[in-house]
């Protein structure tokens, strides 16, 4: 898993619970990277599974909520990173709907050796779409995250039916409210 994930996930855990407790959480966990991340390396995600398991005993909050608070945390990195990744697109549907077809692509380019996730989508019809993400990492929560931070992106409200096949595979129904 590229280190961008690991920064961005420390940078947003130092904003919720203060340096300090971010050190005694990453002090407390053997990690081969000994809590040392840069942005372009490759790290197992065995380890961002500890620090989220590890920041969820420590604050109380589910891994499920920090996942899904990470992946609105990192829609937002991508906005201002990658902005060019939302231009011409209508609504959060088409922007999902592009993520393997367009994005993906992109990332390939800039991080030949990043291990993504795949997304299949299917249009069911006028503001709906059926987005299947599966992953070799268990991080369903997170990509829900990300689905819904891209609706506020767009400013639309959705509905989003998740159905779980494993902790690595999920099908999203995504609607348009209204």
């Amino acid at each position: 898993m590229k280190g961008v994930v690991f920064t961005e996930l420390l940078t947003m855990a130092e904003g919720v619970v203060g340096e300090a407790v971010l050190d005694e959480v990453l002090d407390g966990l053997e990690l081969a990277s000994g809590g040392a991340y840069s942005r372009v390396g490759n790290y197992p995600c065995s380890e961002l599974m500890a620090i989220v398991g590890a920041l969820s005993e420590r604050t109380g909050t589910s891994v499920a909520a920090l996942q899904k608070a990470f992946g609105g945390w990192m829609l937002g990195r991508f906005e201002v990173l990658y902005p060019q990744f939302f231009e011409g697109k209508r609504d959060v549907l088409e922007m999902l709907d592009a993520i393997e077809g367009e994005v993906h692509v992109e990332v390939r380019k800039l991080y030949p050796d990043a291990e993504l996730p795949r997304f299949e989508t299917e249009w069911l019809g006028a503001g709906r779409l059926r987005m299947r993400y599966v992953s070799e990492r268990p991080l369903v929560d997170f990509c829900e995250g990300l689905i819904h931070a891209c609706a506020r992106h767009f400013g639309q409200p959705v509905t989003v039916g998740v159905q779980r096949v494993s902790a690595r595979e999920a099908v999203f129904d995504v609607a348009l409210d209204g």
